[in-house]
């Protein structure tokens, strides 16, 4: 267990880890960049619910006036739903926001690397980020995927955003060698749809098989974690076509508007809010949702 020199660890979330119980981490960006308050909270809440009725205890991450918190009370959840411009942490910049006492949510490899840092093995968010299209020319690569080849965390998805470059995303984690793992699916789901044009490289059918394929990588010494692909509940996902629409109309915007960087995933998930008339953040959070309550069943298959 690590000092408290730059961490606090939810006393709940302490005792399960102290026990070898099923412990699983969320991420915090989803409240601070993800949608409005009160709309953050309480998504924010109920995910945290949802973890903890598969018998599971939800861990938020974030950073708050410095502190890595590895949990959140429920005063904190709403303290960082309200705070204005809250940083968007991602590994090169987390250490910053604690040294200089900022306030930040959590990427998926933010959250990954403090996740790993308590001893949390399981983590839950809605889709990772990857290669962005056009990367041949921008080089724009998130740091998520080299923290999936370093950092020994599952991560339960939806697969990689549906903005994203995919088959690159896929390349890009094969020779990082990172296990993928459709769940229950030959095919990689596209974040708001099921189904991608993607085969999933691996496939399993249960959390006991996903736990039993992380015991034996770590009893071989393979470093690193696995990315699990979720496919989204069938009555909460958009048709791969109709989400195509939105998706290039977004790209196009978003070049002619000449955004970049950490900017662009934040600006396409905001227009193709407006295209879809609000339907995609339906799903994102139906989505976050059931990666929620696949991440308590293996967190629980893990320590068992």
């Amino acid at each position: 267990m690590l000092n408290d020199t730059h961490i606090d660890i939810h006393p709940e979330v302490s005792h399960a880890l102290r026990r070898g119980g099923a412990v699983v981490a969320l991420e915090s960006t989803i409240i601070t960049h993800g949608m409005p308050y009160p709309a953050n909270n309480d998504m924010a809440a109920k995910v945290e619910a949802i973890v903890a009725e598969e018998g599971a205890v939800p861990a938020t991450i974030a950073v708050m006036g410095g502190r890595l918190k590895i949990g959140l009370s429920d005063g904190e959840r709403a303290a960082l739903a309200t705070t204005p411009g809250a940083m968007k942490l991602s590994r090169a910049d987390l250490p910053f926001a604690i040294s200089e006492g900022r306030t930040g949510g959590t990427t998926v490899a933010a959250t990954m690397i403090a996740a790993h840092l308590a001893g949390i093995r399981v983590f839950a968010t809605g889709g990772i980020g990857g290669v962005h299209k056009g990367a041949e020319l921008s080089f724009d690569v998130s740091a998520d995927l080299d923290e999936l080849a370093r950092t020994p965390v599952i991560v339960v998805s939806a697969g990689a955003k549906a903005i994203l470059d995919i088959p690159k995303t896929l390349e890009v984690l094969e020779t990082r060698g990172v296990p993928v793992v459709g769940y229950g699916a030959d095919v990689m789901p596209a974040f708001w749809s099921r189904h991608s044009d993607f085969p999933a490289p691996l496939r399993l059918d249960s959390a006991e098989a996903i736990a039993r394929f992380q015991r034996t990588r770590e009893e071989l010494g393979f470093p690193g974690g696995m990315l699990i692909a979720n496919p989204v509940p069938e009555m909460d996902e958009i048709p791969a076509a109709r989400m195509r629409g939105y998706i290039d109309a977004a790209q196009n915007a978003a070049d002619e508007n000449g955004v970049s960087g950490k900017a662009v995933t934040p600006f396409l998930l905001q227009k193709i809010l407006e295209l879809s008339d609000g339907a995609s953040l339906k799903t994102n959070i139906a989505l976050v949702e059931n990666n929620a309550r696949l991440a308590a069943k293996i967190a629980k298959a893990l320590a068992a």
